[in-house]
């Protein structure tokens, strides 16, 4: 499985804290409003590790058909009684669509999955999307492996490794943002977020 199953528990006990701290904002942020306006009105999107689905509440809100999954069975709840999301239980490993999604939304979610894991997951991802499709990454940067003082194991990347990841799957990458922010864990942390899209032709 690829993800690390003390991660799902501590997912599953800080669910509504999760909600409270990252959900509360009445507009998308700037990554996911870039997101949002580089799909086609009405596009399909699969919303890969949504958490609570706070991202999906604004992308429905646009007017986006949204698949929601998450490996937290407390997310999911979370997701329905905070956002109104109804969301589907699975991992990384159960994204098996074909050619089904004008997005994918990636957001800090990846970065729970196995380095060695990561080529395959991209590949998925690729065959998931349509050509002309819009995939969203974010990950903390860095290098390793490393469990947090919550117990969530991360992968972190470097900027180049992530970009090289994404070009070998075939993206083309357009955007790419690099900042720090004080997560669940309240640890400041780098990060990188990058827009992609799967070439047309």
């Amino acid at each position: 499985m690829s993800v690390d199953q003390k991660t799902i528990a501590v997912y599953n006990e800080k669910a509504a804290d999760y909600a409270a701290r990252f959900d509360t904002n009445a507009k998308p942020g700037a990554h996911l409003r870039r997101f949002i306006e580089a799909l086609p009105s009405g596009g399909d999107v699969i919303d890969l590790g949504c958490g609570t689905a706070g991202a999906s509440r604004h992308m429905m809100a646009a007017g986006l058909n949204v698949d929601a999954m998450d490996a937290s069975a407390e997310m999911i709840r979370v997701a329905a009684e905070v956002n109104g999301v109804t969301a589907r239980q699975g991992t990384f490993d159960d994204l098996d669509a074909v050619d089904a999604y004008d997005g994918v939304w990636a957001n800090f979610s990846l970065l729970h999955a196995p380095r060695e894991k990561l080529p395959l997951h991209l590949a998925a991802i690729v065959r998931a999307l349509r050509a002309g499709g819009v995939f969203h990454i974010g990950m903390k940067t860095g290098a390793g492996t490393t469990r947090d003082h919550l117990e969530r194991k991360y992968t972190f990347v470097s900027e180049t490794e992530l970009r090289d990841l994404l070009t070998d799957a075939g993206l083309e990458i357009v955007a790419q943002d690099v900042g720090h922010e004080v997560g669940l864990a309240g640890t400041d942390d780098w990060w990188i977020v990058v827009m992609a899209v799967k070439p047309s032709a």
